[in-house]
């Protein structure tokens, strides 16, 4: 488990700004969706706290321990990330792509172990694809690569999962699997879980702590009943909306209005 803290955290690409004095703090075993339209930041911020990219102002700090001043190789020890999308140029089986998981752990030019293999198998078998480990990554569906995507990540063995958009472009019997995978870990494993959507509705359902931004700045931050209101959708994303308790588990349900003018 892990300890985020966000404190005034500016960026920009070249000249244009995308996030504005960002703090943020994230307990250990939480598990919060970044919510906002396209270009608020949500991203941008997900790739701050992986380490690919650094604050231009401001500080990250994980179990009390600046990002920045980790090499990547003990970032990728604590934290894994699934992307958005994920690109296999090569040949490699469900297995050889779930393996590059225990990357950070291997010294260089040294092969897996034993224990390695096992980890491999044991995350493989807990998403449901151990029989899949000898496909072509490339050959399987959308939501059986998402599911090895996963796999590698905590392969890593992470104390913090970062997810960009985990439900994009998969079916909705898709997205409810790997949302109750995730939700899953986060339980039973006490993996802190940090995850850009697009889906209100799913964030609801599926994160206790919503975060909303509006133009790089937090706009709103708590409860799925304290986030999800019509008023904030509308000053949000300039769209109206009924937003309902959703009939099974009494979280917000938004319902699109159609415009009829």
């Amino acid at each position: 488990m892990v300890d985020i803290g966000i404190k005034g955290v500016s960026f920009s690409y070249g000249d244009s700004p995308v996030l504005h004095h960002i703090d943020l703090a994230v307990g250990k075993g939480e598990m919060v969706a970044l919510l906002g339209p396209n270009g608020s930041g949500k991203t941008t911020l997900i790739k701050l706290l992986s380490g690919v990219l650094r604050p231009r102002e401001g500080e990250i700090h994980l179990d009390g321990s600046s990002l920045s001043g980790l090499k990547r190789r003990q970032i990728a020890q604590r934290v894994a990330v699934v992307p958005q999308q994920f690109h296999m140029p090569f040949a490699f089986t469900l297995r050889e792509v779930v393996l590059l998981g225990r990357t950070p752990f291997l010294s260089a030019f040294s092969d897996e172990g034993e224990r390695d293999r096992q980890i491999v198998d044991r995350v493989t078998e807990l998403m449901g694809i151990e029989k899949l480990k000898g496909r072509f990554f490339n050959e399987l569906s959308g939501g059986e690569r998402q599911k090895g995507i996963l796999a590698l990540a905590l392969a890593q063995q992470p104390k913090l999962l970062l997810l960009d958009e985990p439900t994009a472009h998969l079916d909705i019997s898709h997205q409810v699997e790997i949302m109750e995978l995730v939700k899953g870990l986060n339980k039973e494993q006490g993996i802190t879980v940090i995850g850009a959507m697009h889906d209100l509705n799913i964030a609801s359902l599926y994160f206790e702590r919503l975060v909303m931004l509006k133009e790089g700045r937090i706009f709103s931050d708590g409860t799925p009943a304290m986030v999800l209101t019509e008023q904030t959708i509308k000053e949000v994303f300039s769209a109206s909306v009924q937003v309902i308790e959703h009939p099974s588990v009494k979280t917000p349900h938004i319902v699109i209005t159609p415009d009829r003018s």
